[in-house]
C-alpha cells in the first residue's frame, strides 16, 4: 500500500512496549508522529529515540503524540529502552510498536526491498487529528533524523491550516509568512492581515505571522 499526502492512514492494533495499541483510539484527537527504525539495539536509533524523549514536551505543546516502531518484539524493546535511557540520559516516555509480523510496516510501506528486504527504513509520518497524512520523510538507515525540522514542519502545517498563509524557505515559528496567491481581494486582505503586508511581487506578499 502506498500512502500519499491527504490520504486517511489505516488503523491497526499492535503490541508495543506499553501494551497493545489500537492506533485510532490511542491517537484520539491529537496529531501523531509515527517514526520507524531498522532494528532494536542499533546505534543511530538509540540516539534518535533518546532525542525524541527529550523533545516530548515540545510535541505535547503542539498536541502531537509520538510513537516509534521497530520490527523486533516488545520484550526486545523493553530491554533496549534500558540502554536508551542509560546512554542518552533520558527516560523513554512514549510507546514503541513491536512489528515483528510486519503488519504496520506493510500497511505503511516501510520496507524498501532495494535498501533492505528485512528492515524498515527511517520513515516519518506526520498525521493530523483527522487521521490524514500530512508529511512523509524517508531517510536511509545510516542517517539519523533531524527532529527539530519535524517540529518546524508541524508548526507550519498547524499555522497554515488556520490562516491564509504559507511558510517560506527556512521559516521558523515567529517569522514572516507568505500570503497565499489565491487571496486577492483588497478588503479581505485588510481583514485577514491587520498587521499589514509587503508586496514584493504581485504573487509574493509577506506578512507578519498572523497568530503572534
Amino acid at each position: 500500500m502506498t500512502l500519499r499526502l491527504g490520504d486517511t492512514v489505516p488503523n491497526f492494533t499492535q503490541a508495543s512496549s506499553e501494551g497493545d495499541i489500537n492506533f485510532y483510539d490511542w491517537a484520539g484527537d491529537s496529531w501523531v508522529v509515527l517514526f520507524s527504525h531498522p532494528a532494536d539495539y542499533t546505534p543511530v536509533c538509540t540516539t534518535e529515540l533518546g532525542t525524541v524523549a527529550k523533545l516530548k514536551p515540545e510535541f505535547d505543546k503542539r498536541n502531537v503524540k509520538v510513537i516509534a516502531l521497530s520490527v523486533d518484539d516488545a520484550d526486545s524493546h523493553k530491554g533496549w529502552i534500558g540502554d536508551i535511557n542509560e546512554t542518552q540520559q533520558t527516560n523513554i516516555n512514549y510507546p514503541i510498536l513491536a512489528d515483528s509480523d510486519r503488519q504496520v510496516s506493510d500497511l505503511y510501506d516501510m520496507i524498501h526491498p532495494n535498501a533492505n528486504a528485512s528492515l524498515t527504513v527511517r520513515t516519518v509520518f506526520v498525521i493530523d487529528s483527522n487521521k490524514k497524512l500530512r508529511l512523509t520523510l524517508t531517510y536511509p538507515p545510516s542517517t539519523g533524523r533531524n527532529f527539530s525540522e519535524i517540529l518546524r514542519v508541524i508548526d507550519s502545517l498547524q499555522l497554515t491550516d488556520n490562516y491564509s498563509v504559507a511558510t517560506p524557505a527556512d521559516w521558523q515559528d515567529g517569522e514572516d509568512c507568505v500570503i497565499v496567491p489565491s487571496l486577492k481581494d483588497p478588503e479581505e486582505l485588510k481583514q485577514k492581515f491587520p498587521k499589514g503586508y509587503k508586496e514584493i511581487k504581485p504573487y509574493l506578499r509577506m506578512t507578519p505571522q498572523p497568530n503572534k
